[in-house]
């Protein structure tokens, strides 16, 4: 690998060189995306048996990256790359859940899992489209082991199907238990495509920032071109990419550029057997599961970030102060390091709206001022002008300054700092 500055682009750039084989461009993208790192740009191109990619990359803030720990992290990682890496879960049992999304829903499955004395080490949840995928990673309460009695497993799955499916998601509403741990961010993205998320129509439209994907055919070498306009964003790539593989396409050649906060990707693909896009039904399949992707990590409402000492209960009972203020989570990162809980939620009203910021504080008074902080409130959603003028006033003094970062989480968590704050 070869590592070098970009003075000109004030970033970084790492140059990747490998046996081509499908999946390595994946792997790539994923050690940066698990760093938090934002690829500014990127060219991706396969010769032959040989592909030869750079990125230039800053931190999660848009900065050089000066931290000779994550590049020294970053270079070991990249130099030995392969397909097959190991899952950073051990020791832990998988929960994968599926449904129909409602105010509450989380709140309901949090209160279940701490019943049944389940210590909820990890979780992310995701919603698109009216649905909800989520992957909890547990271990027993009490022996602080995986969970294996089958026993055990058979209740944790009928309590849990039983929430989903709530009074109207009796067919769709879904519940595995795994020891087979893989990549969680990549395995919500396959969760949501076999739900068929991209094909329901969306709750909320966008404030006309829907990302615009077009499949064209390329008679110089055979190849389908994917073009993608949209909002750029941390771990856009990565989302991109990772659908892409998962559809069994094969990445030759590709582009990405992003300018301010908009981002441009270009994409030379074939099927893995070498031959192209064929047919209508396929491309719009294409065209709308790339757009799903693009979407379902799109921040949506407020961001709230809980850091506190972790306790047998704590997501049941923040996240029923959520639903017993009409707040509803659209996503959600769970963490625990050091017995020290480090929780991402994002929150609406339970119509999908922006949450009233009188609400947002008086959940914060509820939880604990200095434990609960909100650190964005997007501005992303189509209202009239004088809802908008309205809630500018309230918006402007609840926005709070980030004090930190994902990326000194992440080093954090990999024991690469010793302090989180």
């Amino acid at each position: 690998m070869l590592y070098g500055s970009d003075r000109v682009l004030g970033s970084c750039f790492c140059q990747v060189d490998s046996a081509r084989k499908h999946g390595i461009l994946l792997e790539a993208v994923q050690i940066l995306t698990d760093l938090n790192l934002s690829v500014k740009k990127a060219n991706i191109s396969s010769d032959g048996r040989w592909s030869m990619d750079v990125y230039h990359v800053t931190d999660q803030n848009g900065k050089k990256l000066t931290d000779e720990r994550v590049i020294s992290y970053m270079e070991q990682s990249l130099g030995t790359i392969h397909f097959t890496r190991t899952s950073d879960y051990t020791g832990v049992t998988a929960l994968e859940l599926t449904g129909t999304d409602r105010v509450g829903l989380l709140s309901e499955v949090f209160a279940v899992l701490a019943d049944l004395q389940c210590d909820i080490v990890e979780a992310k949840v995701w919603t698109h489209n009216g649905r909800i995928a989520s992957l909890i990673y547990v271990k027993d309460c009490n022996s602080g082991s995986p969970i294996e009695d089958s026993q055990q497993i058979d209740t944790i799955e009928a309590r849990l199907r039983n929430v989903l499916k709530g009074d109207n998601d009796i067919r769709s509403a879904k519940t595995t238990v795994s020891l087979a741990v893989t990549h969680t961010e990549r395995r919500l993205h396959q969760i949501m495509v076999v739900d068929r998320d991209y094909e329901r129509e969306p709750v909320l439209q966008r404030n006309g920032d829907s990302p615009v994907v077009t499949v064209q055919h390329c008679e110089r070498g055979g190849y389908s071109v994917v073009n993608i306009e949209c909002k750029d964003r941390t771990k856009l790539l990565f989302d991109v990419v990772c659908t892409l593989t998962d559809m069994e396409y094969v990445v030759f050649h590709a582009t990405i550029d992003t300018t301010g906060d908009r981002a441009s990707l270009e994409f030379f693909i074939k099927h893995t057997d070498g031959t192209p896009i064929n047919s209508e039904a396929e491309r719009q399949r294409v065209i709308l599961c790339l757009q799903a992707a693009v979407e379902r990590r799109a921040s949506e409402g407020v961001r709230l970030e809980l850091c506190t000492a972790d306790r047998p209960g704590l997501l049941a009972e923040v996240t029923r102060t959520f639903r017993e203020n009409g707040l509803n989570v659209t996503r959600a990162e769970i963490s625990t390091t050091l017995d020290t809980a480090l929780n991402v939620f994002y929150v609406t009203d339970a119509a999908g709206n922006p949450a009233d910021p009188k609400i947002i504080e008086a959940v914060r008074q509820g939880i604990g001022l200095s434990e609960l902080q909100v650190k964005e409130m997007p501005l992303i959603y189509d209202r009239s002008p004088e809802r908008e003028g309205e809630e500018a006033v309230g918006v402007a003094g609840a926005v709070l300054l980030s004090l930190g970062s994902l990326v000194r989480r992440n080093l954090y968590n990999l024991g690469l700092i010793r302090s989180f704050s």
